[in-house]
């Protein structure tokens, strides 16, 4: 309706024009990343070594978002580095569902992403929601894991050509933009000063 009335007359609508990206889904991936979770650590002991020499170091298998908001509780600020290697979004192998109240297996079968424990369903390059479906599932990903880091933390996510511009678009605006350090190119860096990040963006 306020789109409506700018055509017709914009004084009818009063509002501050500002730069803002937006997604379709964005609120719900906020609303999402600040849910409490519902799950537990279990330890498992039969695939533990040693754990009185772990020396407090873990290893965690579950759903990753939920895993990182019961970190939150007791390494809030603690963390120095974050690496996420998070699926990328090549329509082929990308599936996204952040309800996993009722277990994931179950809910993706309810949902028909998949039929007989057979994936049926990905995030294709035809869904008109293509780009914001990757965007909500690391957005609310990245929200709990700023809780994480120490104000000095340096976080580094993996990605392709194809989400770079969008993620670097919400992790600045998680993270800030003042707080972007620069992209490193795995292959064909042409600077192998390890004192500094390589700004040679040519692959």
């Amino acid at each position: 309706m306020d789109e409506l009335k700018k055509v017709v007359d914009p004084a009818l609508v009063s509002e501050t024009e500002r730069y803002d990206f937006r997604w379709y889904g964005k609120t719900k991936s906020k609303r999402e990343a600040f849910t409490p979770s519902r799950a537990a650590l279990v330890n498992d002991a039969a695939r533990s070594v040693n754990p009185e020499k772990a020396g407090g170091n873990l290893i965690i298998e579950g759903e990753n978002l939920e895993v990182l908001k019961l970190l939150t509780s007791a390494y809030r600020q603690q963390v120095k580095c974050i690496y996420i290697d998070p699926p990328y979004n090549t329509g082929k192998d990308f599936v996204y569902s952040d309800n996993f109240a009722e277990g994931q297996k179950p809910y993706w079968e309810q949902t028909g992403v998949t039929e007989g424990g057979v994936k049926v369903d990905t995030n294709t390059d035809s869904d008109g929601r293509f780009h914001s479906n990757w965007l909500s599932m690391i957005h609310s990903r990245l929200l709990v894991a700023r809780y994480l880091l120490k104000p000095e933390g340096v976080i580094f996510v993996s990605i392709d050509d194809g989400e770079v511009f969008n993620l670097r678009r919400v992790m600045d605006e998680v993270f800030g933009e003042e707080n972007f350090v620069g992209i490193l190119i795995w292959k064909g860096a042409t600077d192998n000063n390890p004192t500094r990040v390589a700004t040679n963006t040519n692959t």
